[in-house]
């Protein structure tokens, strides 16, 4: 792999930026939209066929929830036909394809966290397509591992953290959602996630026990209402005046999109295959509150 790069798509995307930050030494190419896009195929393949990397990291997607329930065309080619493709190169050439999915193939009903094995039933078209490409992936090339995520937020790009900051200088009150639940994700974490499967991939060569789905989330669990409550926590340690934060119900916030209740995902099949376990969700939210504030500070005064 040292001769060749791995191939991260998504772009300026926050997982794809945190796996560009995360590279070190690594041979690393990043490619996204224009020169990259699911909409054009022949372009898309033709880029990866120049770059002819050793490995792919699939972070690219059709994530705009509520907007998919009324694209699902343009949702199933981002999600399902684009890393299709991906994985027919990846089986043509012989190489690895990490592809990142979602908790949104469950419709949050277990009322305990989920194992990979537990059935899947998703309730939008974003979780249907990609669950779609999960399956696509599977079926198409042998090399495949699959990372269903959650909740991942930075400290850049549109994510709830950054939502709830921006909110809290705006507003004295604010109301979020405390009857879903989840575990929050720090892009920062997951992209360290997938680099050690890619290091791992390229020390010991391909094991048969690598391939398939794994859960890979923040540890611990959250409400929407709780995690905000953190985020403005911390940011009261920056000098900044927490908001009051009022707890509503989902019916209080319709959305298009239904979302999962409760969508915790049980990670110990990750850390049983690879040693890995992504840090508690309450470290890597302060770490990622603090790095907003750095970045604010150092582009000084608006």
């Amino acid at each position: 792999m040292s001769r060749r790069p791995i191939l991260i798509t998504g772009g300026s995307g926050q997982l794809a930026s945190a796996l560009v930050d995360a590279a070190g030494d690594r041979a690393l190419t990043c490619v996204g939209r224009p020169s990259f896009d699911f909409d054009r195929p022949q372009e898309m393949m033709a880029l990866v066929r120049g770059i002819a990397p050793a490995l792919i990291v699939n972070a690219a997607a059709y994530t705009a929830v509520d907007r998919a329930e009324s694209d699902a065309d343009a949702a199933r080619r981002a999600n399902r036909d684009g890393p299709a493709a991906l994985a027919e190169y990846c089986a043509r050439m012989g190489i690895p394809l990490i592809h990142v999915s979602t908790d949104y193939v469950f419709d949050g009903l277990k009322g305990a966290p989920y194992l990979e094995s537990d059935a899947t039933n998703p309730t939008t078209v974003y979780g249907a397509t990609k669950l779609a490409g999960e399956q696509a992936v599977l079926e198409i090339t042998p090399q495949a591992v699959v990372l269903r995520t959650s909740w991942v937020y930075a400290p850049l790009g549109k994510n709830f953290v950054l939502t709830m900051l921006k909110l809290a200088e705006q507003r004295d009150v604010l109301r979020v959602v405390a009857d879903q639940i989840g575990c929050p994700t720090a892009a920062a974490d997951l992209a360290q996630a997938i680099l050690a499967i890619a290091d791992r991939i390229d020390a010991a060569g391909w094991n048969d026990d690598f391939r398939g789905v794994f859960h890979a989330a923040g540890t611990g669990s959250v409400t929407w209402h709780g995690f905000a409550c953190a985020a403005f926590e911390n940011a009261a340690r920056h000098g900044r005046r927490p908001p009051r934060v009022d707890a509503i119900t989902t019916s209080g916030y319709p959305t298009p999109a239904r979302r999962p209740p409760d969508s915790r995902l049980d990670c110990g099949k990750l850390g049983r295959v690879f040693g890995l376990r992504l840090s508690p969700w309450q470290n890597s939210l302060a770490r990622t509150v603090d790095e907003v504030f750095r970045r604010r500070h150092a582009l000084g005064p608006s």
